[in-house]
């Protein structure tokens, strides 16, 4: 999957270019810190672990535009985070591309992640289920831990 098609992209962060490496970050810093208001660390370290892989959509000039990673969680679970769309390019179906990307990789294996409440039905919509209470993080921003069993056997 490095590169299924034009715009749907997957790398590790070794094979990351640094300008769409610092693209990334600046896409998630614009969605989640100034947009969203969640002062928080980013770059939390789980960017450049061996397991994570980053996925993107990038425009006509090769610039990400919508964005989510991939964590190795362990014991053959994989979680989905950091999922930001520019706010030009909303409405495309970006997110739900980068989710199927998700999918198609590492669909037969459970996949987890921690949906913004507002979003759990979407991520219904590809196969996930509440998997527990509803949390807030650190920044009060309320989720829901969601999960989707594997396909396999």
């Amino acid at each position: 999957m490095d590169q299924p098609d034009d715009d749907l992209r997957a790398q590790r962060f070794t094979d990351l270019d640094p300008v769409v490496a610092y693209r990334l970050w600046a896409l998630r810093s614009r969605v989640f810190v100034i947009e969203q208001e969640a002062l928080y660390l980013d770059l939390d370290g789980r960017d450049t672990e061996p397991g994570t892989w980053h996925l993107w959509c990038a425009d006509g000039d090769g610039a990400p535009v919508a964005t989510l990673r991939v964590l190795d969680d362990g014991h053959g679970v994989w979680r989905v985070g950091r999922v930001a769309t520019d706010a030009a390019h909303r409405g495309r179906g970006l997110a739900g591309r980068l989710m199927c990307g998700v999918l198609e990789r590492w669909g037969s294996e459970p996949v987890v992640l921690d949906a913004q409440v507002y979003l759990r039905d979407w991520y219904a919509g590809f196969g996930f289920v509440e998997s527990g209470p509803v949390f807030e993080d650190e920044d009060g921003m309320p989720h829901v831990p969601m999960r989707r069993e594997g396909t396999a056997g």
